[in-house]
């Protein structure tokens, strides 16, 4: 792990040295193009989506992640270390994707926010559900990869509402003479956000079950702020087939709380969710955290929340 990181951050900083060298040849690609706008990087889908309702024709966001990405492994071109380096302001969640966190120690500066200092974060270890018999070190390539945090802040509507509020007065110290229209912007986005969080406040207060199984413990806000429980079937790499030994206590305790339906998520293949589901005789659906958006989706933070919601309350008998 240690000589990983020290290549990580010695190909870091020659990326951010060929990039500057090449700024010039680059200047079309990225941020920087107009100087009427506030150029913003989005380290992450949902950072995109709250700085572009906020910022509106005032800002220019790039994200960093394509769209079908897994947004944890990403790995910096010399092109998107220069747009660090470049932008006004860079939106990120620390500890979430560590290459974005060394490329903003060597180029970001005094020009970063990071979302997780809104409010405290969840611990990873809290947040997962502990599985009778499950060997020691489970899940601690996930809480390695968060600095022991929960990431998916951005799944309860609430927090990213006051993420949202705080990156208006980011924008707003960046754009002082458009900061009355950052303002205004977050509180329009603030209502949008708190009538869905009605919406599943209301659509999850009366179900059958109010268990969510899912291949990836990445729901503890959203199970948090609703009253469910989250039983995750990972602390195991999504892609790769768990034991049988291991398969046979998620298939258990699925049946325990006499699960009708196993959640996998939209980036990572759905193969352990398919072997439990067939094993206790339930469907497979998803349930997507919101972390990218697939290729050529029209949709948007707020219809995939809705989409979820709609998933969750068939899988839990909700009236």
């Amino acid at each position: 792990m240690l000589i990983r990181s020290a290549s990580r951050s010695v190909a870091l900083a020659a990326a951010g040295l060929l990039a500057l060298a090449t700024a010039t040849a680059c200047a079309d690609d990225g941020p920087g193009n107009d100087p009427d706008r506030v150029d913003i990087v989005a380290a992450f889908y949902p950072l995109q989506f709250v700085a572009e309702r906020i910022g509106g024709d005032a800002v220019q966001v790039t994200n960093l992640v394509k769209p079908g990405a897994e947004p944890h492994d990403l790995e910096l071109n010399p092109g998107q270390v220069g747009q660090i380096s470049d932008a006004d302001l860079v939106v990120y969640l620390a500890g979430f994707q560590p290459a974005v966190d060394e490329a903003i120690q060597q180029q970001g500066g005094d020009r970063t926010f990071d979302v997780g200092t809104v409010q405290p974060l969840l611990d990873a270890a809290a947040s997962d559900h502990v599985h009778e018999g499950e060997g020691e070190g489970a899940g601690e390539e996930h809480e390695e990869a968060t600095g022991h945090k929960d990431p998916h802040v951005w799944l309860d509507p609430t927090r990213l509402a006051t993420i949202g509020d705080r990156l208006a007065e980011q924008l707003g110290a960046a754009d002082p003479d458009r900061a009355a229209d950052f303002t205004a912007r977050a509180r329009t986005l603030r209502t949008d956000l708190e009538t869905l969080d009605s919406e599943y406040a209301k659509g999850l207060q009366t179900c059958q079950r109010r268990e969510l199984v899912t291949s990836h413990t990445a729901f503890a806000y959203l199970a948090e702020r609703y009253h469910l429980e989250q039983i995750g079937l990972s602390g195991l790499t999504p892609e790769d087939e768990p034991p049988a030994a291991r398969l046979a206590e998620i298939a258990n305790e699925a049946r325990e709380h006499h699960a009708t339906t196993i959640f996998f998520e939209t980036l990572v293949s759905p193969k352990v969710a398919e072997t439990v589901a067939r094993e206790i005789g339930a469907k497979t659906a998803v349930l997507d955290p919101i972390e990218g958006l697939q290729p050529g989706s029209t949709g948007d933070y707020l219809s995939v929340m809705r989409d979820n919601l709609g998933a969750i309350r068939t899988a839990l008998g909700c009236s």
